[in-house]
């Protein structure tokens, strides 16, 4: 999980996490040099605090680094993971294909567009074999050595990620549900962050420096 100054949703993300380790699973938090109390929330939670340098593709490629497991999942510290999320995921890449895979999202908020725009995600998904970070994304860790980790790139490194892990695979697109915050769309505005995500994505398409698109995004 990486994280910068996550003190107001971490500890939820954690509490769906709680049960996991009792079946084996290992949970990191890649912390980016918060000024909050992101870290101490961390160790209250539970999980391995690792020091990171900044940046979101940096920080999970540390973790990874850190991990212990054959199989690893990537999850924004404003999302929530479904109790059973470590069965999915053990049945879903059970049978060594695919090497990869993502869950359904449901976004949090009261905005009715918000039940539209994850519909739309996990469809535009399934079509084209691309996830988002929102959506958790976990591989094995074969899978993860073979392209190299996530890119170092300040934006879209979960896209570009994708489009790595589909030279090896597929993804399993679960069906099961991750909560992810809305705040994002509701502190932005519901469809100017539509149009923008849509903006920067076709700009990184047509071959767009991420860190030009980052500076668009903040």
């Amino acid at each position: 999980m990486p994280t910068l100054n996550e003190s107001a949703t971490i500890q939820l993300a954690l509490q769906a996490l709680a049960p996991l380790p009792a079946r084996g699973a290992q949970i990191l938090v890649a912390d980016g040099g918060s000024s909050d109390t992101t870290a101490q929330l961390a160790r209250v939670g539970n999980a391995q605090l690792i020091n990171a340098p900044r940046g979101r593709a940096r920080q999970m490629n540390a973790g990874a680094q850190q991990a212990s497991g054959d199989v690893l999942l990537f999850l924004h510290a404003d999302t929530q993971l479904p109790i059973n999320a470590d069965k999915l995921i053990t049945q879903a890449l059970a049978n060594g294909q695919p090497v990869w895979g993502r869950f359904d999202v449901q976004i949090a908020g009261s905005h009715w567009m918000l039940r539209v725009i994850a519909m739309f995600m996990n469809q535009r998904s399934r079509w084209t074999g691309i996830a988002t970070g929102d959506q958790a994304m976990f591989m094995t860790r074969a899978a993860f050595d073979a392209v190299g980790g996530f890119p170092n790139q300040p934006l879209m490194e979960d896209i570009e990620m994708s489009a790595r892990l589909l030279k090896l695979s597929r993804p399993a697109c679960l069906r099961e549900r991750v909560m992810t915050s809305g705040r994002r769309w509701e502190t932005r505005g519901v469809w100017r962050t539509v149009l923008l995500m849509w903006r920067l994505r076709f700009a990184y398409w047509r071959g767009a420096a991420p860190e030009r698109l980052a500076a668009l995004y903040r």
